[in-house]
């Protein structure tokens, strides 16, 4: 099958799928979550907080994933290793080359049962209906035990020079995760027993743990993602109310519901209670920054899904997005290209003309002196073309109107307690080390 075959078959696909009435009508609730440990949770608030974790103790996930910034960082594209401060007032204390080529994706109800793909191309994923399966880039060395696919995903900014290992001339943890990815979680947990504290803590979240040397990098992810399981759970939105009460959305959003699940198409992918179906899509998102260049090429450029599965047929798709709470966790895109959320509803109805009169200025990046070719993709006529021409998404006509009537409705998503965590940020964590 021809290069473009594959690619036609797919946009076929994609336009012919209709969403299941029942679909429309699912909702969540505390049972469709993954039951973790409270005490795991507990303790996996303070690893998501301690930069211990990273290579050059200066990052931790948290950095990126914030309390104050809904589980983002703000920012189209991050600064990890090297920067200081949180969202826009992030900046490199360091000589930094290069960007997070992704935006930093929100943590919103990744413990549910349903979730199965992580990251903007899926390289983590579970393979079996029992989280006891999983593929990512570590292969064969990704560790027996994790309780969770967002328990295998927990593991791998760790190992990104860019994100927290820091740079092999820089630390030994850096040289460890060079060396070979286990290695580096090996010296991570090395870390974590060696702290008095957390000797303690996990034994009292872990049964199998009753010596410092019972602490492996299993525990530490299993812990990270007991927190992001609990923490981030969000079911209690005027959608919910709707569902389960009967409750009426306000006018705006009711049109904006209508159009959600009838004209504007938005239900084919955004479907079931997490407003995603999980799958991937090319939507043409405007592209800047280093991208993630692989196999030799030279282009500042993010193939999305195609790196990860190698196939043609995925060039430039990027997971469906959840939409619960989508209005807290701008900017939007999976480079974060759209500063607000009416912005990305353009996009998502006409492409092609947001595309066109998408400007750099409309991108959140912070300052990093030195730092050139954020925008060098945009002069490449031929790259621009390619991803016109995967585009997956066939234009709707929507006048203002409908604009307003569909951010009404995706801001009807949002949840009345969305702003008040169980847990929160800690004010200190077991390593003293600062806290951002």
């Amino acid at each position: 099958m021809s290069f473009s075959t594959l690619k036609a078959a797919a946009v076929l696909a994609l336009t012919s799928l209709t969403l299941a009435p029942a679909a429309v009508a699912q909702t969540i609730s505390p049972d469709d979550y993954i039951q973790f440990d409270r005490k795991q949770a507990e303790l996996g608030q303070l690893l998501f907080y301690d930069k211990l974790l990273s290579g050059n103790q200066n990052i931790s996930c948290g950095t990126c994933h914030h309390h104050d910034l809904n589980s983002t960082d703000g920012l189209s594209l991050g600064i990890g290793e090297g920067g200081e401060g949180l969202a826009d007032q992030r900046h490199a204390v360091v000589p930094v080359s290069a960007r997070i080529p992704r935006n930093a994706p929100a943590l919103w109800n990744l413990g549910h049962e349903d979730v199965r793909v992580m990251f903007h191309d899926g390289r983590v994923e579970q393979l079996d209906s029992k989280s006891a399966s999983f593929q990512s880039p570590a292969g064969a060395l990704l560790p027996a035990g994790l309780n969770s696919v967002l328990a295998a995903q927990a593991l791998f900014p760790m190992s990104s020079p860019a994100e927290m290992a820091g740079g092999t001339d820089e630390n030994p943890l850096a040289v460890a995760f060079d060396d070979r990815i286990d290695h580096g979680w090996d010296m991570v947990a090395d870390r974590v027993r060696a702290v008095p504290d957390y000797q303690r803590l996990f034994k009292r979240a872990f049964r199998n743990v009753n010596s410092p040397d019972d602490i492996t990098i299993v525990e530490i992810a299993n812990a990270l993602a007991a927190f992001i399981g609990t923490e981030w759970q969000s079911h209690d939105s005027p959608w919910d109310d709707y569902i389960t009460q009967g409750k009426p959305l306000p006018a705006l959003a009711e049109r904006g519901r209508e159009l959600f699940f009838g004209d504007a198409g938005c239900s084919t992918c955004h479907a079931g209670p997490l407003f995603t179906d999980q799958n991937f899509y090319a939507v043409g998102v405007p592209q800047f920054g280093p991208g993630r260049p692989f196999d030799g090429d030279t282009r500042p450029r993010d193939l999305g899904r195609m790196e990860t599965t190698k196939n043609p047929a995925d060039a430039y798709r990027f997971r469906t997005p959840s939409l619960r709470n989508v209005a807290l966790t701008a900017p939007y895109g999976h480079n974060g290209a759209y500063p607000t959320l009416r912005d990305m509803i353009r996009h998502m109805c006409d492409p092609l003309t947001t595309r066109s009169a998408w400007t750099p200025g409309m991108a959140r990046l912070p300052q990093i002196d030195g730092l050139t070719g954020d925008f060098a993709v945009l002069d490449d006529s031929e790259e621009m073309a390619r991803q016109v021409a995967f585009l997956d998404l066939t234009p709707v006509t929507m006048i203002e109107d409908d604009i307003d009537a569909l951010e009404a409705f995706l801001n009807a998503l949002t949840g009345k307690t969305a702003l008040q965590r169980p847990l929160g940020r800690p004010d200190a964590v077991p390593s003293g080390l600062s806290v951002d």
